[in-house]
């Protein structure tokens, strides 16, 4: 599949190249009609940029709800998706950089943030980072899972929108403020409720470690089999390492996420004696229709799976 991507991808870089000679001038926007074209790399980006750009926007996400942004491999439609593109947003954070595919597909696009045509949602985040070996220093990119980093997201993308498209600012000002004023609301009922279970209570067990973020914003402490999906997972050792900590701790609950195989946990549990409590959603927004297709909709979840289990 890899093979089949590079050569999709020179393909249409010469294609690209090709077409763009005699000129020398850059092209117009390729909007479709009178909306700004956009791509996104993962379902949780689409949903915030879709609320501050409203009507004015089409949006391609690159990696499919209920699916993996660390490692992606392109389509053909993603790549040809991209190159068309007028903005291309991408978390940022280290969560794109397996096997480098972001950045491959970026350049067989002909796109990059000097051209003001790719902005990093996460600007302005104060990042953690990990500590498991082999990712030593890198940072971690589930910011969004604070609330408070996802407003600064919706931020950036107001700020986006109003740069590369000034005429309809007043749209995007207006839509911002109005996303905003909900997850902030949202962020304070979930400090709110969660100051209600003990202190000694509040231990999130997950399969990967992507609550860092959540529990500095909420007041817990995280426990993981695995730190990062981008490593291997449910190794011997690491679920030797998450039983041993879960018998010194109160847990009550595990928690298993929508996009990863819930057996390691599954392990965890029988071995522990502890029940799997609850599915939370980390990576990526649920299905269209169901439970958590939204961003403010996979939090409110996320809030309620939590502290039906924990308090």
């Amino acid at each position: 599949m890899r093979r089949l991507f590079t050569v999709l991808m020179t393909a249409l870089l010469a294609a690209a190249l090709l077409t763009g000679c005699g000129s020398g001038e850059k092209t117009a926007p390729a909007q479709k009609g009178d909306k700004i074209q956009i791509v996104t790399t993962y379902s949780i980006l689409y949903d915030i940029v879709k609320n501050i750009g409203g009507d004015r926007v089409e949006i391609h996400s690159l990696a499919p709800v209920g699916s993996n942004p660390h490692e992606y491999d392109p389509l053909p439609l993603d790549i040809q998706k991209t190159t068309d593109a007028d903005v291309v947003f991408y978390n940022g954070l280290n969560l794109e950089a397996g096997n480098s595919w972001f950045e491959k597909l970026l350049h067989t696009a002909g796109k990059s943030e000097e051209d003001g045509t790719v902005f990093r949602l996460s600007e302005g985040v104060k990042p953690k980072y990990l500590t498991s070996k082999g990712h030593e220093g890198e940072e971690d990119p589930h910011a969004w899972l604070d609330i408070r980093n996802g407003i600064q997201y919706a931020k950036n993308a107001r700020d986006a929108l109003v740069q590369i498209d000034p005429k309809h600012a007043d749209i995007y000002k207006a839509n911002a403020e109005k996303y905003i004023a909900e997850l902030e609301a949202l962020h304070q009922e979930a400090v709110t409720e969660f100051s209600k279970i003990p202190k000694e209570k509040r231990f999130l067990v997950t399969s990967e470690g992507a609550f860092k973020y959540f529990s500095d914003a909420y007041d817990f402490q995280a426990g993981y089999i695995w730190e990062i999906n981008a490593e291997n997972q449910g190794t011997p050792q690491q679920v030797k390492q998450i039983v041993d900590l879960i018998r010194s701790k109160e847990v009550a609950s595990l928690f298993i996420e929508t996009s990863i195989d819930p057996r390691s946990m599954e392990m965890v549990s029988k071995e522990t004696g502890i029940p799997i409590g609850g599915t939370l959603f980390t990576d990526s927004l649920g299905k269209p229709g169901e439970e958590g297709d939204s961003y403010i909709k996979m939090m409110k979840w996320n809030i309620s799976v939590i502290l039906d289990n924990l308090k």
